[in-house]
């Protein structure tokens, strides 16, 4: 094995041994080997991560420091071989829509723990650099700041590339930089490729020019919108899709557009230079106007962009039911706010954000926005005082344009003021609705909506009691607050009219958001925020672990680990802990929102840490502790158990038939040495990649996922659990095979095994079929007979 311990050339990368000759031909020979499952390893250039993730990520390392001392071997190995950046944006919440100062100093009370571990670990590893909170959004960051483009390392250079703990890394590919997301992260900082099926490349061609109305939002929605309805075949051709049928990366090569953009955000002259140089003597530079440089893709698929329209869009599993209710008759309920008398509808808009990376990194979408909420107050339009209004900007360069632009004050009387420089509302840190108004949606069994220029909206993320949540341009978030509601065509009820477009926004653009801006947000970004510089944390190389923190704890998954492996052995008896159905999301296993009161969690932190309800965060914020996590796994009120037939975070124990929150049923089951499985439908695991909806499930005892299929980073999250992932065979599922889940199941492991194999499962009814094995690839049967990458990687750290 090489020696981890320092940075690694980037001409060693072909190694022979984790990346061999035989991989490169695979991928030269791609027309050929592209029928067949052919396993690739990638090793990208560096690592990014945001606190959510990152937290757990650096929790694991400072615990396989621990497990690596405990087995002989030198703790400091346990190290990133290449750069990894961590920007903490995902603690702040809108606890108050109108103070920033207030989110801000909450955002520190509430997670000083978790940022004195991260400021650790800044110091106790190398190559980790922490972006400080109240900096910006992760993936704006990348784009504006930390994307290399091409990598100088010593007079080689390389192209820029990356993996991420978050599924919305491939953002980064907009600027030609190659960018992945999930667990594989972690290997990935200890010098270990990737391992992936080689993939199909399909062309996603654009033609025609878009009115002057639509936005970079609406075109994103509708090439969603057009993949989601290609048939079955159509979606297999797009290789293993992101969340929301987006592709596992939607390339744009690097252009000229590109050196405009980076030279926009302040890149110097000779950084400039010699990306340009280096990527078209690699002829990696794209021309669109030689069509001899069209690439050679499987396929291609067209979008006339003058077919797109305004597009606000939601959750496509819940559309039927959610629009047979927005459909209804009119359903007022009646409530006071603030002494006056308000009603509320079906449709009715309660959280109208600007928030997320997605759209905050786009000035002219932004811009778009400020100049409609100018027009607005100069016609005299408003939005009403219960909405929910909040702007969380991606970086610190959107309130500098905003403001210099002469636009920043109409937001602010619409009541977009700036609430904080994070996720917020997209990643379901939106804080608590007024009281009245949630009283109102809940006697009212009321269909309520939330609108955000996000890219997450799924039933339950944005809200607990939103459950229509629509995605939008800025523009529309604005125009969606002023009328209130959903429930409007405004191609036929305009709030407003206007007869200046584009031309103006551009112009705007072009004068306001220029280098300079960003180039006094950047030089200081790690040094503007006086309380972090203030944090003290400990120096130690090895984390000296509080026992009593509620925040931070070293984790189990390596207790009792041995050098030594044992082999595979067959689930026998297994109970089914919970029977789910279709779409169940990284947030319903999960959930990355606040910890309700009657909880499982809850009553832990409470009889922990004698916390009271104001205390307790988000599951977000505590992932750096895996008993609030395991607590919190599948503790989202939106979960749909066939057990129960209805939306609860509840199951049934089935050898006392009692109804408990669905941790309690685990805990009794590990207790009675019970192995337990789940069973699922299509597209399980499905959003946000997220390390503990596979970690979680681990520690409540799951053994093996039976699923009609799996969202493809969260299938490759179980096997780095060593949970085993297994299909149903096509045309078969749970239904069609009578299966109820009060059944016992036996899946029986043969040796040895092969990627993708069948195995039976045999049930104690005397019913006997089969399911598929995704264990994909031979690494990820290596993984799986360690129990686990992590495992693995600790066993090769402690070799001598």
């Amino acid at each position: 094995i090489p020696d981890m311990s320092v940075s690694r050339s980037p001409s060693g990368n072909c190694d022979e041994f984790l990346v061999k000759s035989s991989d490169v031909e695979s991928i030269l020979n791609w027309k050929h080997t592209q029928t067949q499952t052919v396993e690739v390893p990638f090793r990208p250039a560096r690592v990014i991560l945001q606190d959510f993730t990152g937290v757990p990520a650096v929790v694991d390392f400072a615990a396989m420091r621990d497990a690596v001392m405990k087995l002989g071997g030198d703790p400091e190995k346990i190290n990133p071989v290449c750069p990894a950046d961590l920007v903490i944006d995902h603690s702040i919440q809108v606890d108050f829509n109108r103070n920033l100062q207030k989110n801000q100093d909450l955002e520190f009370d509430r997670n000083r723990e978790r940022f004195q571990f991260l400021k650790w670990g800044s110091k106790a590893f190398r190559n980790m650099r922490i972006i400080p909170p109240g900096s910006g959004i992760v993936h704006q960051v990348n784009l504006e700041y930390l994307a290399r483009v091409v990598f100088n390392f010593d007079g080689y250079f390389y192209p820029d590339s990356l993996v991420g703990t978050d599924s919305h890394t491939t953002m980064i590919d907009g600027l030609g930089v190659l960018g992945v997301g999930g667990i594989e992260a972690e290997a990935v900082m200890l010098g270990q490729p990737i391992s992936m099926v080689l993939p199909e490349v399909v062309g996603y061609k654009l033609s025609g020019t878009p009115n002057q109305f639509i936005t970079s939002t609406d075109i994103v929605l509708t090439v969603t919108k057009h993949l989601r309805q290609l048939s079955i075949a159509d979606r297999a051709t797009i290789a293993n899709m992101c969340p929301e049928y987006g592709a596992t990366a939607a390339f744009f090569p690097v252009d000229e557009v590109s050196v405009q953009y980076l030279e926009q955000t302040g890149r110097d002259a000779e950084k400039l230079a010699y990306i340009t140089k280096y990527l078209k003597a690699v002829s990696m530079f794209r021309d669109y106007n030689n069509v001899s440089q069209d690439p050679d893709f499987t396929r291609i698929v067209e979008l006339d962009l003058t077919t797109v329209t305004l597009n606000p869009a939601w959750e496509p599993s819940k559309a039927s039911r959610v629009s047979r209710f927005l459909r209804a008759s009119q359903h007022c309920c009646p409530f006071r706010f603030n002494d006056k008398d308000y009603t509320l509808n079906h449709g009715s808009v309660v959280i109208a954000a600007i928030t997320s990376c997605t759209n905050t990194s786009n000035p002219s979408v932004m811009l778009g926005a400020g100049l409609l909420a100018k027009k607005a107050i100069e016609c005299g339009l408003s939005v009403k005082p219960y909405i929910k209004t909040s702007l969380s900007p991606g970086s610190g360069v959107v309130t500098y344009y905003l403001k210099e632009s002469g636009v920043m004050d109409y937001l602010f009387q619409l009541g977009f003021e700036v609430v904080g420089y994070g996720c917020m509302t997209c990643i379901g840190n939106s804080g608590p609705l007024p009281e009245p108004v949630v009283e109102a949606i809940t006697q009212g069994d009321l269909v309520a909506s939330g609108v955000l220029s996000g890219n997450r909206n799924f039933e339950g993320r944005v809200h607990p009691n939103t459950r229509a949540n629509y995605l939008a341009s800025p523009p529309l978030v604005i125009a969606y607050a002023i009328a209130g509601t959903v429930r409007i065509d405004f191609d036929k009820e305009p709030i407003g009219t206007d007869s200046e477009g584009k031309d103006e926004i551009q112009a705007v653009e072009r004068e306001f958001v220029i280098p300079t801006m960003f180039k006094e947000v950047y030089e200081k970004i790690e040094s503007v925020n006086e309380r972090w510089n203030s944090l003290v944390a400990p120096s130690d190389k090895l984390y000296p672990w509080d026992t009593n923190s509620t925040y931070i704890k070293s984790p189990p998954f390596f207790h009792g680990l041995t050098m030594e492996l044992q082999p595979p052995q067959s689930i026998h008896e297994a109970y089914v802990l919970l029977n789910l159905g279709d779409s169940v999301t990284t947030d319903h296993i999960s959930p990355a929102g606040n910890i309700a009161r009657n909880s499982s969690a809850a009553r832990y932190l409470t009889s922990r840490g004698g916390l009271s309800a104001r205390d307790y965060n988000s599951y977000g914020s505590r992932r750096g502790n895996d008993a609030v996590m395991a607590r919190g796994t599948f503790a989202n009120i939106r979960l749909f158990n066939k057990f129960l037939n209805k939306q609860a975070p509840k199951t049934i124990h089935l050898p006392t038939e009692e109804t408990m929150d669905v941790f309690d049923a685990a805990e009794r089951y590990i207790q009675s040495g019970v192995p337990l499985v789940i069973l699922a439908g299509k597209e399980y695991g499905s959003g946000s990649s997220r390390d503990w909806a596979a970690k979680g499930p681990f520690l409540q005892g799951i053994k093996a996922v039976v699923a009609e299929s799996y969202e493809r980073i969260h299938r490759s999250n179980l096997v780095g659990m060593g949970v085993i992932p297994l299909e149903y065979l096509a045309g078969d599922s749970a239904e069609s095979l009578g299966l109820t889940g009060r059944e016992r199941y036996t899946i029986l492991i043969p040796e040895p095994l092969a990627p993708r194999m069948l195995v039976d499962v045999k049930l104690d009814t005397g019913k006997t079929f089969q399911v598929r094995m995704r264990f994909d690839t031979d690494v990820e049967l290596t993984y799986f007979h360690h129990g686990g990458i992590l495992n693995y990687m600790i066993r090769k750290m402690s070799e001598n």
